[in-house]
Parts: C-alpha cells; structure tokens; sequence
C-alpha cells in the first residue's frame, strides 16, 4: 500500500469511527441474502437466485434524520434513462442545497472538509466548499452517447440510470434499493462473488448483488449496506479530490476495499462504488 492509500486509509477510519447514524445489521436492518445470481445479463428466472426481497426488515425512523430525509427528497427529481436531458427545477435545486447544508454539519463531513483544506484541495469557507460539492455532486453534464446534460454524478451513483431501456447503470445506494424495492420496482436477483472476492454474509456492510430495475438488468452492482449518506458522500468525495488513480485501495473497520471512482472531465463524479477485496474477522 502506496503513502497516499495509507492516508486516505487513514481518513476512511476516521470517517467510519465517526458515522454515528451508521444502522447496524441485524438489529436495525436485515438482508436476506439467499443464493448466488446467475452470470446472464437475461432477465429469465433461470438466473434468478433469489426468490424473496433482499432486505427483511428496515428500523425507517433512522430515515427521519436530517441527513437521511435530505437525502431521500432528492431520489425522485431524475429521468432514468440516458439520453433524456435533466430539467432541474428551482425547487430541485433547493433541496440539494438543503441536502448539502444538512451533511455539512455532520463530523463525517467535517473531518473530510478538514483534510482536503490542510491539503489545498478544498476552499476553507464552507459556502465555498458548498459551491465545490454542488459542482462534482450535481452539475450536470453529458454522459457517453448522449448530445445534452442528461446526467450527474449523484443521479448515477445515488438514484441509478437506465441505458437503453434494458441496462441498469449505476445505482450503487442502499437507501435506493430498499425504498424501490419496498415499492416493488427491484427484484433481487441474488449475491455476486468471483473467484477472489469473500463470500458476502448478512452482517458485512459491503455487498455485491445483481437485480433488474424498470426493466432492465443491474448484472453486477456493489453498494454499502447500513451507513449514512453522509457517509458515503464524505468517502467519495475525498476519493475523488485526493486521488488521480480511479481506483484506490482503502483499509478501515474489517474491510479491505477498492473504492472505483472515475472522473469526468476531471470535474464531475463519473461514477464511484465500494469494491470489497478482503474482510479480516473480528478477533475476540
């Protein structure tokens, strides 16, 4: 592990000490993770390695707090499918500010905002950090194939985008699938694993996972499970802003992990999503 991956290893911790809202497995959720997906892309039920939802349970009065109601206003204001440019009203645009005024205030934000100040990556003002979270996080811009700004890096790592009616890109957010899969709009497929990655159990906070979303088919997705928005947006952002490298390799808690995060135009989150490589059982 290179000087910068220590580091940003380091942060990681320090971010995942501090995500107080974090739900434990077990007690505040509980996945039901059934059988290992088919390797198709087909949407035929031979593929289909789970006959029931993926998650049994959700304690929904974490979704009350600040950050997670911030959050959860915004997953309604994106057209899915790629191609249809974005018409963000104002009132959209306020409830991203207001999305981002709620994570600001939280110590995981806070701890992330102070090491990419110490290391001149981010203005020390917070309106101005404000400003530089909304441009990476919400400006929007054309993704491949298309003519108009019909994407953003918080639509595709957030809320997910279809590509051609028939493909799932992105979607990496729990909070996400839970709520479409209470609507009734995902269908867990099963768990994913390789050939070097750990077999997933219900208590990791990382998982990989196949499902199909307005009729089309997320083959291979890997999300967090249980941690807050602030998390997650503190994770990236500092990925995105520290590293060139659109794979970084990060250690924190049990987990060993590659944090992918591709640019766009150098200015926007293309895409960004956990990676587990390896988790180190407790020792008691």
């Amino acid at each position: 592990m290179n000087e910068s991956d220590r580091q940003l290893s380091a942060m990681a911790q320090e971010l995942w000490d501090n995500d107080v809202n974090r739900l434990k497995p077990g007690k505040d959720y509980r996945i039901s993770l059934q059988g290992k997906a088919g390797d198709s892309m087909a949407m035929s039920d031979n593929n289909d390695g789970a006959g029931y939802p993926l998650f049994t349970f959700v304690d929904e009065n974490i979704f009350k707090k600040e950050t997670f109601l911030a959050f959860i206003s915004l997953l309604d204001n994106y057209v899915s499918d790629t191609g249809e440019p974005e018409i963000v009203t104002p009132e959209e645009v306020a409830e991203n500010h207001k999305f981002l005024d709620a994570i600001i205030k939280t110590s995981t934000m806070k701890i992330a905002h102070k090491y990419l100040v110490e290391n001149n990556l981010s203005p020390k003002d917070d309106t101005q950090f404000k400003e530089q979270l909304y441009r990476i996080w919400f400006e929007l811009y054309a993704r491949r194939g298309s003519s108009r700004p019909d994407s953003s890096g918080f639509e595709h790592v957030f809320v997910g985008e279809t590509r051609g009616g028939r493909t799932v890109i992105g979607f990496h957010n729990w909070i996400q699938l839970y709520l479409q899969e209470k609507l009734g709009h995902i269908d867990y497929k099963g768990y994913s694993v390789n050939a070097n990655s750990p077999q997933p159990d219900e208590n990791k906070h990382i998982m990989a996972l196949q499902f199909s979303w307005k009729d089309g088919i997320k083959p291979k997705g890997s999300i967090f499970i249980g941690v807050s928005p602030e998390f997650e947006f503190a994770l990236y952002t500092l990925c995105f802003l520290t590293s060139p490298n659109e794979r970084v390799k990060v250690q924190f808690s049990f987990y060993d992990v590659e944090i992918v995060c591709h640019h766009y135009n150098q200015k926007h989150i293309g895409t960004t999503y956990p990676v587990l490589l390896k988790y180190r059982k407790p020792t008691k």
